[in-house]
């Protein structure tokens, strides 16, 4: 496919990835006034809902990616991707809506399903990609989620100043204007020569853990793979209950301080990380990593000061480098011929890092702020936080000592 005729369908795909991230972040600001508009209940019991509805979110996209992957191998990647679309603009109207928690629960598993469609969109751009302009465009697919993720909780903050609704009315238009747009540019890219015939045992999601066994020298660092992501998922399951609780934030200063983060992210990840692991190597980088993140989760438990929380938000991202390390190393552990089944293991340790986290995290929040708790601690997830940083150091010593020469 020629440069002009790939430019508009590879814009409708960056478009596409850009609104599932921003479906994630748009709701976190508003979601704590959303539950208590729905359910008439305090913060504490709205975030044991939100853990729920997040965990529900996360499940479905961990099933669903591969299953939607698979029909779009053999039903074509256009019919799957503006039907996924077109099914989240419908999503966001019911959200919109909703007049019961059992049918925003019910929407949140729709939309788990609706962003299972980053592996058709992947494999849409290697479709219709030439080998040597694979990884370049590969790398606009990763900027996509640092976009949506600065742009929804902004969005969602701002709009909420409106009504914990009005997000997701302006989340459908933005769907159906792109689901109308992707009508008229997107071509199908599967022909009958890559086709092939769906088949149930290739859909499953558990696949990868299957193969954990065969990676021996990785399996330390997955463990402490896991163990980080469920603290640094944190900050999505907790952030907005926890501000809104010790601070009173409104919905805009809650969205703004989101966008900090992401921003912070996105110049760590996208600049800074190259010159930490030149100066301090992978592992002085998870070292660096862990200790900073210990601190900051104590700081952000046991400080009741709202302009420094706030102003210290983007320096929060200084720890997020950990994870490209542990990756460096588990790749430099496994063979060269596992590398793809490496990637699919760590896909789905994270799908489920994203599972338990925010039920755990809500629930230890919930515990400590609703009336009658023994102790009254919003921060109690953060010093959970901080202790799993701990165990991550533990674990990561114990595989280096395991390692060493006798």
């Amino acid at each position: 496919m020629s440069q002009p005729k790939t430019r508009l369908p590879i814009i409708f795909i960056l478009i596409t990835l850009i609104l599932d991230a921003i479906g994630i972040g748009l709701i976190l600001p508003v979601m704590p006034d959303l539950i208590r508009d729905i359910e008439g209940v305090g913060l504490s019991d709205a975030a044991i809902w939100g853990g729920i509805l997040a965990t529900s979110f996360a499940v479905m996209q961990f099933l669903c990616g591969p299953l939607v992957g698979n029909l779009s191998d053999r039903y074509g990647r256009r019919p799957v991707l503006l039907i996924s679309l077109a099914t989240m603009a419908l999503d966001y109207v019911v959200m919109a809506l909703a007049g019961s928690i059992w049918l925003l629960f019910a929407a949140r598993i729709v939309g788990g399903i609706t962003a299972a469609t980053q592996a058709t969109a992947g494999a849409f751009i290697a479709d219709i990609s030439p080998p040597e302009r694979k990884a370049a465009r590969f790398g606009l697919i990763g900027a996509t989620f640092g976009i949506g993720f600065v742009l929804g909780p902004l969005i969602g903050g701002f709009l909420g100043e409106l009504g914990p609704r009005a997000p997701f009315w302006a989340a459908a238009a933005l769907a159906t204007a792109n689901l109308i747009f992707g009508w008229f540019v997107l071509p199908e890219t599967v022909t009958d020569r890559i086709r092939r015939p769906f088949e149930w045992r290739r859909a499953n999601p558990l696949g990868a853990f299957r193969e954990m066994g065969r990676l021996p020298g990785v399996r330390p660092l997955l463990a402490l793979f896991f163990l980080y992501e469920c603290a640094m998922f944190i900050y999505p399951a907790i952030w907005a209950y926890f501000t809104q609780y010790r601070f009173g934030w409104s919905t805009g200063t809650i969205g703004i301080s989101l966008a900090m983060f992401g921003i912070g992210i996105a110049a760590v990840q996208g600049g800074l990380i190259r010159v930490i692991l030149r100066v301090l190597g992978e592992r002085g980088t998870v070292w660096y990593g862990l200790s900073y993140n210990f601190v900051a989760f104590l700081i952000i438990g046991l400080v009741d000061n709202s302009t420094a929380i706030l102003l210290m938000t983007p320096l929060l991202a200084l720890g997020a480098v950990v994870t490209p390390a542990i990756l460096g190393l588990m790749s430099k552990a496994a063979h060269d011929n596992q590398q793809g089944e490496l990637q699919g293991a760590i896909s789905s340790t994270r799908s489920v890092a994203m599972i338990l986290s925010p039920i755990a995290m809500t629930q230890i929040f919930a515990a400590f702020t609703r009336e009658g708790a023994p102790m009254i601690l919003p921060g109690a997830p953060f010093l959970l936080a901080a202790s799993l940083m701990i165990v991550c150091a533990l674990v990561f010593v114990a595989r280096s000592e395991s390692r060493a020469p006798a």
